[in-house]
């Protein structure tokens, strides 16, 4: 394609979330996929700033990654923006069904007149289309994948004809208006073969499709050795992009106003060269440092310089990609915690009804979230620790120096549950069927996945708490003015020397704002209280029981034991797990469990 053809738009956001590196992405007249990380113009992103998340995306990206950079923004007026290329290669034409590779020149890419913004292809030969503008090509809706990543146009020739050589003209025929495989052809004019493509999925497509993958990247131009078996996708299937993100609260890494100035200004301290000259000429050049120049004429240089490289050498203090300890140690202290333009705690009264089971609450008033795209998967969503068979694929040719990110701001509410409690709880629900029947379930799960099935689970105490968010988002939003799909979990679960028992229920937007409160004002005792009995009333009777209640895990492959869309299921943009280790008997008694319910009475 053209470097300067202009084919569509997308927000930041979304090439990130939706249709970040290798994705396919649907235009008005145009299907393109994203190129990798090597061909954007990282000159028009921004840097963004958060210390913890760059060092934990350095420990698993590697060290070469310098800096985290917003999507490009493009100004108005101008074309070069993230780079894109036609994908999938073979399109047909709608009125006279041929079907063809772009590289055989039989469809020719053009700006459409009528709209100058959109870019498409035409059939100028077409000899059935009585119009005066050429009909439109569009792409052939399928393709060939595999659990390594790899993508690839699907094999039109070898499918139809096999070994058989032949070079006739391909038509690809719509038979029913329903769309279905089995109601679409493809055939040859010059030998007459024909196939339905039905046999081009399932057990029956082995005879027809290649053996193996190709090994394809094509957001990366490269080819691997792939030995993976390779499986027909739609075009636009939801499986066929998995982001892998990894995300951070921003919060003041330590207390004193000093730290918190060097916090503030990060961003412009970052890349500074080391030494009390570079200091000096930064404090007098850049704005932004005002605060730290009054501290300097307060406090004098060098104790600025040591803040700052204090700073600068933490990042490799630790485990870098334990995100949620430091956030965990930062809500218990909350009375402690340094207030920031983007990091705002307020603790207020436990409601006195479950005072006996929860420890803490805590309004988070501001919260600033930044999270980094490192690579994707396809056919599988990413587990903790792998895929089937797979690998997270690259988003780059060459080591990445930076990786695109996004930041939100919001609000939200942080619920700490008594660690005595829970300990007793755990060892009651430990020795239950259907804990015994969750953990089945999930060693059968990570076995089908290629995965060691004695790693990888969260403990009871998660499920405890995954449970209790999910039932809480569902009531949250009936009051606070956000959907449930806007509602976000982040769970503080871990035993051991410092364990962890916590649920951050926000929301958040890319507006430099924020959000509008909302959320925060239901954390009021007065307003939580009703909140939590209503939420674990509502848990006690599903609308399917008996047969929500009753489900066994390992009778359909799930990894749920006590729910489903009618009581806990939540949206995949609130959920952390993908709607996995969820049993609101774990909450509240229910009609096949009695006995291991941590809110026993209402």
């Amino acid at each position: 394609m053209r470097a300067a053809s202009h084919v569509g738009e997308l927000r930041p956001s979304q090439l990130l979330h939706t249709f970040g590196v290798g994705s396919t992405v649907e235009l008005p007249e145009l299907t393109t996929l994203v190129l990798g990380l090597d061909e954007w113009p990282d000159v028009l992103g921004h840097a963004v700033s958060e210390p913890r998340l760059l060092a934990a995306v350095r420990a698993q990206v590697g060290q070469q990654v310098e800096r985290l950079l917003t999507p490009p923004v493009v100004p108005e007026g101008e074309s070069a923006g993230v780079p894109v290329a036609p994908f999938p290669r073979w399109l047909r034409c709608p009125v006279c069904n041929l079907l063809a590779p772009i590289d055989d020149g039989l469809f020719k890419l053009k700006p459409d007149p009528w709209r100058p913004e959109r870019t498409t292809y035409v059939h100028e030969g077409c000899s059935k289309s009585r119009a005066r503008r050429p009909p439109t090509a569009y792409p052939a809706r399928y393709l060939m994948t595999c659990a390594n990543g790899h993508l690839d146009d699907f094999p039109w020739v070898e499918f139809l004809h096999g070994p058989i050589p032949c070079k006739g003209t391909l038509r690809l025929v719509e038979l029913g208006q329903g769309g279905r495989p089995g109601d679409i052809q493809v055939s040859c004019d010059k030998c007459k073969r024909r196939r339905r493509l039905s046999q081009a999925f399932g057990e029956e497509s082995r005879p027809f499709l290649p053996p193996a993958c190709r090994g394809r990247h094509p957001h990366l131009g490269t080819v691997d050795d792939c030995r993976e078996e390779p499986i027909t996708i739609i075009l636009g299937a939801s499986n066929s992009w998995f982001p892998v993100q990894v995300s951070a609260l921003s919060i003041p890494s330590r207390a004193g106003e000093l730290a918190n100035a060097v916090d503030q200004a990060w961003s412009h301290l970052e890349g500074l060269p080391a030494g009390l000259e570079m200091l000096r000429y930064a404090l007098q050049s850049v704005p932004a440092l005002k605060r730290l120049r009054s501290l300097v004429d307060e406090i004098g240089e060098e104790p600025v310089l040591e803040a700052i490289e204090e700073r600068r050498n933490g990042l490799g203090e630790g485990d870098p990609t334990d995100l949620r300890g430091p956030e965990w140690d930062v809500f218990r202290a909350a009375d402690q915690a340094a207030e920031t333009p983007d990091f705002r705690l307020r603790r207020v009264d436990v409601p006195r009804a479950f005072a006996d089971r929860l420890a803490d609450v805590v309004l988070v008033e501001r919260l600033r979230e930044v999270s980094a795209l490192r690579g994707f998967t396809r056919l599988n969503a990413p587990d903790d620790l792998g895929t089937k068979g797979g690998e997270i694929v690259k988003l780059a040719r060459e080591q990445p120096r930076w990786l695109p990110c996004s930041e939100v701001r919001g609000e939200g509410i942080f619920l700490r549950f008594h660690e005595e409690q829970v300990r007793d709880w755990e060892s009651q629900y430990r020795a239950s069927p259907s804990a015994a029947n969750l953990r089945a379930a999930h060693r059968a799960w990570r076995e089908r996945r290629g995965l060691d099935p004695d790693e990888g689970w969260p403990g009871e105490r998660y499920v405890l708490l995954h449970s209790f968010a999910h039932a809480l988002i569902r009531e949250l939003a009936l009051e606070c003015g956000y959907t449930a799909s806007s509602i976000r979990e982040r769970l503080y679960a871990a035993e051991g020397d410092e364990p962890m028992a916590g649920v951050l229920l926000y929301t958040a937007a890319p507006d430099s704002e924020g959000t509008l409160g909302g959320l925060v004002s239901l954390g009021e005792p007065e307003e939580l209280g009703p909140l939590l009995r209503q939420a674990l009333e509502r848990a006690q009777l599903c609308s399917s029981d008996p047969l929500c209640a009753e489900h066994d895990p390992r009778s359909d492959s799930s990894v749920h034991v006590a729910a489903c869309h009618a009581c806990q299921f939540a949206s995949e943009t609130s959920c952390e797990r993908g709607n996995r280790f969820l049993d609101r008997g774990t909450l509240v008694p229910t009609l096949a469990d009695l006995g291991t319910a941590y809110f026993p009475a209402l």
